[in-house]
């Protein structure tokens, strides 16, 4: 539970960053760089997301994996939107 709440916090941060971004005039290009591929890429852990679905698939529980994959990419998505949608509040 710990990476999924981790990695969809980054996913609403990093939408946030880029919808802050896309305004044009609140961060320059490096601070979006640093914010996006730097805090939020570091912030956020792929690998063990990945190890997690690994011991999901060797321990047989394929429910789990299922439902855990379908919702750190669905939620993750609507993060990002949500994200999107709060940089546009701001303006």
């Amino acid at each position: 539970m710990g990476t999924f709440l981790v990695n969809i916090i980054g996913c609403l941060l990093i939408g946030f960053v880029l919808g802050l971004t896309a305004k044009g005039n609140f961060l320059s290009s490096n601070s979006t760089l640093f914010l996006a591929t730097g805090f939020c890429g570091g912030f956020t852990t792929f690998s063990a997301f990945a190890f997690e679905k690994h011991h999901l698939l060797r321990n047989g529980e394929f429910f789990n994996f299922a439902l855990y994959m379908l919702s750190s990419v669905g939620v993750g998505i609507l993060a990002v939107v949500l994200g999107l949608w709060l940089a546009k509040l701001i303006s």
